[in-house]
């Protein structure tokens, strides 16, 4: 998924850079309104990160151009301006949501997970099985478009990051063999992005977290010493 990051301030716009990126998400960056709105015509982001004081033109005017052409996109203010007059009139303009600076990532990407799924919903995605979703063995369906998971025995919901979603359906085409680390990282982040060395094995213990089995068992996710992950073919008896 793709997300336009409009901020004036470069220290700014590199840290939301890379903690977007390094949770598998693409990004286009503005340093202000003008080129924001030229990213956004031409690259058709999927979700809109905006500064209100920006040269040129302001993140205010910014979201009601978007608005005016996309009633769906998701728009997010990210301002050091936090008075709720500063709030009111961003979200009467069209934004989805507010976040005053400054903020964490943890907060930020939550933020923006949330308003993807209400992006997903709002044009009635109802998580149908069809070529945009895959299984991990008979314990859950994977939803790329919606960042989720569905547990098949209790209908639980899970919410992933992009590179998550990427990590299990590599391992999901290679079912019960080893993939090596190489290859993880190469498709999971491209030839163009070189993570640190512990990134993989970071995202693999978070991942492991959130789709532990229901009763504490095996972990989907193995490690294969000297080569990389698995996922079984079948639940360990």
């Amino acid at each position: 998924m793709k997300i336009l990051i409009a901020e004036d301030d470069p220290v700014t716009r590199d840290s939301i850079d890379e903690c977007l990126r390094g949770e598998g998400f693409s990004t286009l960056l503005a340093s202000d309104g003008n080129e924001a709105i030229q990213l956004w015509r031409s690259e058709e982001p999927d979700l809109a990160c905006l500064d209100i004081m920006m040269p040129n033109v302001d993140g205010y005017e910014v979201c009601r151009q978007i608005r005016s052409k996309d009633k769906q996109i998701p728009i997010l203010f990210l301002s050091a301006k936090n008075e709720e007059i500063d709030v009111v009139v961003g979200l009467e303009i069209g934004a989805d949501d507010f976040i005053r600076k400054p903020f964490g990532k943890h907060e930020l990407l939550a933020r923006v997970r949330s308003a993807l799924r209400r992006s997903e919903a709002a044009r009635d995605v109802k998580a149908p099985r069809s070529p945009n979703t895959f299984d991990i063995r008979s314990e859950l369906t994977i939803y790329p478009a919606q960042l989720r998971a569905i547990r098949h025995s209790n209908g639980e919901e899970i919410d992933l990051s992009p590179r998550e979603i990427s990590i299990l359906q590599v391992l999901s085409e290679r079912l019960g063999e080893a993939v090596s680390r190489d290859e993880l990282l190469n498709r999971c982040w491209g030839m163009n992005y070189y993570p640190e060395s512990r990134t993989l094995d970071q995202h693999i213990a978070k991942l492991r977290k959130r789709i532990c089995p229901e009763d504490g068992g095996t972990p989907l996710i193995e490690t294969v010493r000297g080569v990389g992950y698995r996922i079984r073919e079948h639940a360990p008896s």
